[in-house]
């Protein structure tokens, strides 16, 4: 696949963050020295995005003073149980949990709070009093790529649609997507796939092609939702490379690496519906630190999505992150 240059960045950044936490002391991290020590246990560190989201998590923590301590568990969802259970274990000062489960995680956020450390979620299912909720509004999500799908399509048409089950914003994307479905009875589902995996953009490009190829004419497929952007990567390389643009992408989640896919010339990715990743870590981060000093905090902190689309980007440069607003008003508002 062709190398981009935000891929490179954010190898070098999630680097570093593992670097930081080494340089930290590792797992022992959590005694000894000044400043709070913030463990945060993620499902996956996959992409762009989740690159960004730390560096977010990592700039607020250390702009209190802290320091942060990340544990990836590599989509296991016993290990990452196994993660939470260590550093409940070693005293961190407080705990933020990325796309865990109840099923897998509410007994060590249970032993957290029995042992008074403050924890907050970000896209986790866990219900348990005084265990704040930073989320997405995953309803709106979805709704926002669908509506544009719907619009750019006058509702007719032939759609595949990525997604996976067993992640708590996915089980709410879903919920939106079926009313979309009765919504628009012209625009049909033909093929549904999707697994996340420690490669989801490759493996969803490999997927993609071969439904490519069951669909192999002009007009059979009308365009791809894709429930997370790492799906949107993998569908729009495999739709460029077998040359059928013709077929729009539309999709949750944005990074910088993202928006150079989607600014390529003749990129079928059309639009998608996003949090700036880098935002959501900070706020994450920002409610642990409240928690720890005492502070009350509503039970979920909702964060507003924006939809960006292709249309509104400029053709004479490149956009990043950091310029979005320049374009998309509502961008970090």
């Amino acid at each position: 696949m062709k190398k981009k240059l935000g891929l490179v960045s954010s190898v070098v950044l999630a680097l570093s963050v593992v670097l930081t936490a080494c340089g930290s002391g590792g797992a022992g991290g959590a005694s000894g020295d000044n400043g709070k020590k913030i463990a945060l246990i993620m499902r996956q560190n996959v992409g762009t995005f989740s690159a960004q989201y730390i560096n977010g998590v990592k700039t607020e923590v250390e702009k209190n003073g802290g320091q942060l301590t990340v544990f990836n568990a590599d989509t296991d969802l016993a290990k990452m149980a196994s993660n939470l259970d260590a550093a409940v274990n070693q005293h961190f000062d407080g705990i933020l949990i990325d796309h865990g489960t109840a099923e897998a995680l509410q007994q060590g956020t249970q032993k957290a709070i029995d042992k008074k450390i403050p924890v907050v979620l970000f896209d986790t299912d866990i219900k348990l009093p005084g265990v704040p909720v930073v989320e997405q509004d995953d309803n709106k999500l979805a709704e926002l790529s669908l509506e544009q799908l719907a619009a750019d399509t006058n509702g007719k048409g032939n759609i595949v649609k990525i997604w996976v089950a067993g992640f708590a914003p996915m089980e709410k994307r879903q919920v939106t997507y079926d009313a979309f479905q009765k919504k628009y009875p012209d625009i049909k589902e033909i093929a549904a796939f999707g697994s996340a995996t420690n490669n989801t953009a490759l493996d969803t490009q490999t997927q993609m092609e071969a439904i490519l190829k069951k669909y192999p004419n002009k007009g059979d497929i009308t365009a791809v939702w894709a429930a997370w952007d790492e799906f949107a990567k993998g569908a729009t390389r495999a739709i460029q490379q077998a040359g059928r643009n013709e077929i729009k992408v539309y999709a949750i989640d944005l990074s910088d690496e993202d928006l150079q896919l989607i600014q390529e010339e003749n990129s079928p990715w059309a639009a998608t519906a996003a949090v700036d990743p880098s935002n959501i870590g900070r706020i994450h981060a920002q409610t642990v630190f409240q928690k720890i000093k005492g502070e009350q905090v509503p039970d979920s902190v909702k964060l507003n999505p924006v939809l960006v689309k292709q249309a509104d980007l400029p053709k004479d440069k490149k956009v990043t992150m950091g310029d979005l607003s320049q374009y998309v008003n509502e961008w970090g508002k």
